[in-house]
């Protein structure tokens, strides 16, 4: 999920024209940006805080995700691109047709937020499924997700200081696997959620705002 990030979002900045209106915005939350690695070049490194708000769909069902926040710093090492991962922060929500059962989301081990022609970004999560009757290890996931543009909100400045943005992003081709560690109910909660499904029947959406603050 760029879920996620702009990666080179400066140079949006300084193209994209005017500014829309800046009502509404969440509350931003630096706390988790990782600090630069001690060989970064100076006065390149900022902190990206990323607000979200995300759903998942699987065939026909969807899960709205709720909040989703996330935080990284990027910058440079050496004249080269460089980014170091802070946190991905998501509560339980609600499972439709899964009476009692609550998903929530955990960073993956793997991120790359510099955008190129063929994606917006990249990130691994990991959800967590709770219920009583489930194993409390019980996993969908790692899950590897590719974020587009969304072209039904696209990227709009509301902010050139501090810098603030808002766009969409979209990954159509997620594949989910089958759950893992939940126990004998295991496959029950997977034939209710349709896993695994393969790439195409699945849909990732996050709308995000972001804020960035120079480190």
């Amino acid at each position: 999920m760029k879920l996620l990030a702009l990666g080179a979002a400066a140079a949006a900045l300084a193209l994209l024209p005017g500014t829309a209106s800046a009502e509404d915005l969440p509350a931003f939350d630096f706390t988790d940006c990782p600090a630069p690695p001690p060989n970064a070049d100076p006065g390149t490194w900022r902190c990206e805080a990323f607000v979200s708000q995300g759903k998942l769909t699987i065939g026909e069902r969807e899960i709205p995700l709720g909040e989703i926040r996330l935080t990284f710093s990027e910058g440079r090492v050496n004249g080269q691109y460089a980014q170091v991962f802070g946190a991905l922060r998501h509560e339980p929500v609600t499972v439709p047709g899964l009476a009692g059962t609550t998903l929530q989301l955990h960073y993956g081990g793997y991120s790359d937020f510099q955008s190129n022609e063929a994606r917006r970004g990249e990130l691994d999560v990991s959800a967590t499924l709770r219920h009583p009757l489930l194993r409390k290890d019980c996993t969908l996931g790692v899950l590897h997700t590719v974020v587009h543009d969304d072209p039904a909100v696209p990227p709009t400045v509301l902010s050139k200081n501090p810098p603030t943005m808002h766009f969409g992003v979209v990954d159509p081709d997620l594949a989910l696997p089958a759950t893992h560690g939940c126990g004998v109910l295991g496959p029950l909660v997977d034939r209710r959620l349709g896993l695994p499904s393969p790439s195409g029947r699945n849909t990732f959406h996050q709308t995000t705002y972001v804020q960035y603050k120079q480190l």
